[in-house]
């Protein structure tokens, strides 16, 4: 990832690691943003998502999309899907051309699939650099980081902390990392009512 740590932090205004950096909202929102699907876990995380009335981000990877996968249901349940590059690759291990090959086929393997057009891009790894901020603005994507980490790719054993890590740091328009896991499925009911009893609303971007 771009951190090892909880809170994640950018200097540079292209970069969207909070929602209020975007749109001013009327109430405290905050955004739930899932990596590396659509996954097998996609159903799961929808059913919870319906149930505790919330929405969320999903940036995907494009060669994972087929018919198989609920995308569809995610987009009638109000959520926003953005690309999370075609292969996953280290962008900054890459050639422009192939960051731009990369981006261009997601978004018209996304685009192409769900008809619905492709805003968001939040690089693999949370790797990224100069060449893939342009190739992306270019594209007309906005590149969405986070600025809380719930470390839930290495939290299989201890799944609580994930919401320990999200609750200890959660403010007005945070964007919160998860990703499509067992792990998370396991603890997303408990941190949506964590979230919520603190007095927050989920939006998306």
């Amino acid at each position: 990832m771009a951190t090892a740590e909880v809170v994640y932090n950018s200097n540079d205004h292209r970069i969207i690691t909070n929602a209020y950096q975007l749109k001013p909202f009327t109430r405290r929102s905050v955004v739930l943003s899932f990596d590396d699907g659509p996954s097998k876990r996609l159903p799961q995380i929808l059913d919870v998502l319906a149930k505790e009335n919330a929405v969320a981000m999903f940036f995907w990877q494009s060669r994972l999309l087929h018919p198989q996968r609920e995308w569809q249901q995610a987009l009638k349940g109000g959520h926003v899907i953005g690309s999370h590059s075609h292969k996953h690759p280290n962008f900054v291990s890459l050639e422009p051309w192939q960051q731009e090959k990369e981006l261009t086929t997601s978004v018209r393997v996304l685009e192409t699939i769900t008809k619905q057009p492709i805003r968001y891009f939040r690089p693999p790894f949370g790797q990224f650099n100069e060449t893939t901020l342009n190739v992306a603005s270019r594209l007309g994507l906005v590149t969405v980081m986070w600025d809380i980490a719930s470390f839930d790719w290495a939290l299989k054993q201890k799944p609580e902390q994930m919401v320990s890590n999200v609750m200890t740091h959660i403010q007005d328009g945070s964007i919160i990392l998860l990703h499509e896991l067992e792990q998370t499925v396991q603890v997303l009911p408990t941190l949506i009512r964590r979230i919520k009893e603190q007095g927050y609303h989920f939006t998306t971007l």
